[in-house]
Formats: C-alpha cells, structure tokens, sequence
C-alpha cells in the first residue's frame, strides 16, 4: 500500500497550449503580427539602396566631365605657352640679327668690290654662317617681280623690255626669318612705257604688211 500525503489530490497532466493563458494568447497573437511587415521593409531597403547608388553615378558622371574639361583646359594651356615660348624665341633672336644687318651689308658691299679677302674673309663668313643657323634668310633678285609686301621700291624707271613693275636693281637685300620679314629688300623698279606694245606683237605687226606687200610682187 502506498501512503498518500495528506491535504494534497492528485491532478491530471494538462497540455503546454491547453496550459496558457488569455494573455500568454494576446501576446503570441501580437508577436506574429510584428513579424509580418518582414518583407516590405526589405524592399525598403532595396529601393534607399539603388537611390544612394544613382547618386553616387551621377556624382562620378560629373566628376568625371570635370575632369575631361580640366584636362582639355590644361592641354589648351600647354600648346599655349609653347607657341608663345616659340613667339618670345622668334622675337628675340629677330631683335638680335636686326642689330647684325649693317654688319651683313658692309660683309655684301665687301664683298661686291673684291675686298672680302684675308682675315676679313673668314670673319665675314663666320658671321653669315651663324645668322644663317639663327635662321636668317636674304632675298630679293634682280628680274623678280615688284611685290610691295616684301619689296621697297627707291627707284623707278621706265623700260622697254619690261611688261610689268619689275626689280632692276637691288640696293639693299632684304632678310627673313621663317615667315616674318626683318627688313624689306630696297630696289629700283622699272615700269613698262606708256603707250608701248609687247616685243613679240609688235615683229608679228611688222611682218604681217611685208607679207602682204610681197604678194602683189610675186604676182
């Protein structure tokens, strides 16, 4: 025989959900209604995202356009500076030759009346060959053409054999460097005679009455 304790009764085993309570119920009931909204806050997330995203693109776009236009500014710069470099160049060695020109005439005129002989010789030589390294170019030729841009007449004549404004004469030549003139070649230019007609029209006028004249001969 078992002995029983006093003042206790033995109560029936009751199922853990049977066991809860109305509110242990409102609770659990409220629990799942916090974790529904799960997934819309997720795609929440995902649209801050791809906005945070589009902003950091257009950021880099405009960076990356700045970037380009600082680039180009900065070659703009560079073929700036070099033309002005080659500009200052030009101008001072131009300055500097312009100096040499009298020097260069005495060296031509010298050299005209045979007196260019000696150490004189190799002086003047010297110097003609280093204004030509500097880039120092003479021109001016008796027969060309008058050209007013490159050509400065101090004398003028009239000439039979010339059909244009011509250079007879070269007093001073004229000197370049590239394509900027120093000093413009001084000539004497000759005209064509007012009223005179071209060398080979006017045999072709004389032989043309002597033709006709030998006809009536022949015949």
């Amino acid at each position: 025989m078992t002995e029983e304790t006093p003042g206790f009764e033995e109560q029936p085993d009751v199922p853990s959900e049977a066991a809860q309570t109305p509110d242990d119920a409102a609770k659990g009931a409220g629990s799942a209604d916090k974790a529904g909204p799960a997934a819309p806050a997720g795609d929440l997330e995902q649209v801050a995202l791809q906005a945070q995203l589009d902003q950091v693109r257009t950021a880099l776009s405009e960076r990356t356009a700045d970037l380009q236009r600082l680039q180009a500014e900065y070659q703009n710069y560079r073929r700036r500076v070099e033309r002005d470099r080659v500009t200052v160049k030009e101008i001072a060695v131009a300055s500097l030759l312009s100096e040499l020109l009298p020097v260069l005439d005495d060296i031509g005129r010298a050299r005209e009346h045979g007196e260019l002989v000696g150490g004189f010789k190799s002086v003047g030589e010297s110097v003609e060959t280093v204004s030509a390294k500097l880039g120092l170019q003479q021109f001016g030729k008796e027969g060309e053409p008058f050209d007013p841009l490159v050509h400065e007449a101090l004398m003028h004549s009239y000439a039979p054999d010339v059909t244009e404004t011509t250079c007879v004469q070269i007093l001073q030549p004229g000197y370049r460097i590239g394509e900027r003139t120093i000093r413009p070649a001084r000539v004497a230019v000759a005209e064509p005679q007012p009223g005179a007609t071209p060398a080979k029209g006017g045999e072709g006028e004389a032989a043309a009455p002597d033709e006709e004249s030998g006809g009536p001969e022949e015949g």
